[in-house]
């Protein structure tokens, strides 16, 4: 979707003495990646981004060149969205459910721009939205963007001394939310991330709750938002699917299909019920992989399928 402002108006600008559409969508994939992370919501994302650009338009008589068009959209972003924030404020359980929480499609994400795993991985999503909305853009600016203390401050418009002490307080919450092993993962798209998958999709398909228990840390866990509940420890995930009719004869047959999704592996459920001919959309399935075993499953509404260019049957 590309950025159409409607009429001019009389005073130019730098950016008016351009094509403005031209000089702002070269960022809007890094920008819509910096408003998820502010928000943790793909379709949020969506429109704060075009939000940032209304707003852009709005205000290009005042873009003198005195910082880059990048900066300067960056500033706009991030406010539209502590706005949203402000408007809609919102905060994770204490055991960690976020019911606003989607996954980010890997096909989307900035070409670019080196995206490291641990900044948009779903884990690091979830601990950073324990933060106050503007410690939380910080966070983002400083230690995910590299952006020095005063641009941070010019940005935010508030001391290079506040925005240092907001990064410790940042930097303390997300040691206490963060996996102490979360270094020691298994490499994306590592042989041993991959067999797992298959073995994943096999069991799957398969019906076979036993098979998917094998695959599992004893202190896996479970979630589907907008779902409430988390569930912690192999047993409880598997008792939880079973009592909800996986594996039973009237349950349906499933049909995986392999994506990615903030870095890490996925697959999309199709189930078809007794009686249906078509595979429908049930499900995308996020997994964090930690020594050979899953870690944790997110799982994700067919509603998310059309942002991973899935269709709603097979």
């Amino acid at each position: 979707m590309s950025f159409s402002p409607g009429h001019r108006h009389t005073r130019m600008s730098v950016l008016e003495e351009t094509d403005f559409a031209a000089a702002v969508e070269p960022y809007r994939r890094e920008l819509q990646l910096h408003c998820y992370r502010m928000l943790g919501s793909y379709e949020e994302s969506e429109d704060l981004t075009q939000e940032t650009f209304l707003r852009a338009w709005r205000k290009r008589d005042q873009y003198a060149a005195r910082a880059s068009v990048r900066a300067w959209l960056y500033r706009i972003a991030t406010n539209a969205c502590l706005d949203a924030l402000e408007k809609q404020p919102r905060q994770p359980t204490a055991e960690g459910e976020l019911e606003w929480l989607q996954p980010y499609p890997d096909e989307l994400l900035p070409d670019e721009l080196v995206v490291d795993r641990e900044t948009v991985e779903l884990v690091f999503l979830i601990a950073i939205q324990y933060l106050p909305p503007r410690t939380r853009a910080v966070l983002i600016l400083r230690d995910v963007l590299g952006w020095r203390a005063r641009e941070t401050a010019e940005l935010l418009d508030t001391t290079v001394a506040a925005v240092n002490s907001a990064l410790q307080r940042a930097r303390a919450t997300l040691k206490e939310q963060l996996p102490a092993e979360r270094g020691e993962w298994t490499a994306a798209g590592s042989p041993a991330e991959r067999e797992l998958l298959e073995r994943y999709v096999t069991a799957t398909e398969a019906g076979d709750a036993q098979g998917l228990w094998a695959l599992m840390h004893e202190d896996a866990r479970f979630m589907m938002p907008p779902e409430t509940g988390l569930f912690v420890g192999r047993d409880a995930i598997i008792d939880a699917w079973v009592t909800g009719g996986f594996g039973s004869e009237g349950f349906g047959e499933f049909k995986l299909v392999h994506t990615r999704a903030n870095r890490q592996p996925a697959v999309a459920n199709y189930l078809r019920k007794p009686g249906e001919e078509a595979f429908a959309a049930l499900a995308i399935d996020v997994l964090r992989v930690e020594d050979g075993r899953l870690a944790e499953v997110i799982a994700f509404g067919s509603s998310v399928f059309a942002a991973f260019g899935l269709p709603q049957e097979l």
